[in-house]
């Protein structure tokens, strides 16, 4: 397994990748940068909507895991090679193992950092906050990176599709619909941090901690068996 993460992690650091990695990361640490040094602090949760929310685990940790993970198979599918890949003696999951842990250990750094980041500036080095920040977008780090990649198993078109997902179910449904919540990845990792910390989160809009782990354990656990089993039962050229 050793050998095939260190060729995901060729595969996927890409240069322009890693530029475009870095410029989202930013974003959110440059935007909570800008509203503390505005003339009116806004409330923890108009911070929570504008920044957590919607823009760094509904926008920005999905965009760079779409543009890593859904490529993870990607590039073996696209260009017939995953053949190489399923004849080896390993088992599916061993294959789809280092492609799992190496979309997060491309995009991890990036996206944990800028959580990180974010939380210190806005909550003004509040270990409790940071902590509790970067904790809830890192569990939805693992729950995007399950989905994707096995999204880039299904179709060739992953990251049109999974840009699509990204804009209405997570961006537009999820913010609109009441119900669609529950179905958000968003929102278990805004659930987690209220969990984590809820001095600073606490929310009733926010679903329960607990149900919270149980699903992102759960979406984790099925993904990545959906990958193993689509491995094991795909027609590869």
């Amino acid at each position: 397994m050793g050998s095939l993460f260190r060729l995901t992690l060729h595969q996927l650091t890409g240069k322009w990748r890693l530029i475009i990695m870095t410029v989202l990361a930013s974003l959110p640490v440059v935007f909570a940068w800008l509203i503390v040094r505005g003339t009116r602090a806004p409330f923890v949760d108009e911070f929570e909507a504008i920044v957590l929310s919607t823009m760094l685990a509904g926008s920005i940790a999905p965009l760079i895991i779409v543009a890593i993970g859904s490529v993870a198979f990607g590039n073996e599918v696209e260009d017939r090679t995953l053949a190489n890949l399923t004849l080896s003696p390993l088992p599916r999951w061993q294959i789809v193992l280092p492609k799992v842990l190496g979309t997060l250990a491309v995009a991890g750094p990036f996206i944990l950092g800028s959580a990180f980041a974010t939380g210190f500036i806005a909550f003004n080095r509040d270990a409790t906050a940071v902590a509790a920040v970067t904790a809830g977008i890192g569990v939805g780090l693992l729950m995007y990176t399950s989905f994707f990649v096995w999204l880039g198993l299904v179709t060739k078109q992953a990251i049109g599709v999974g840009l699509l997902y990204i804009v209405l179910w997570e961006g537009f449904f999820s913010g609109f619909v009441e119900g669609i919540r529950f179905l958000s990845i968003r929102q278990y990792s805004l659930a987690l941090m209220n969990g984590f910390d809820p001095r600073r989160f606490a929310s009733e809009a926010h679903v329960d901690f607990t149900a919270a782990v149980i699903v992102a354990v759960t979406v984790c656990t099925v993904f990545f068996v959906l990958s193993t089993r689509r491995l094991r039962t795909m027609d590869v050229p």
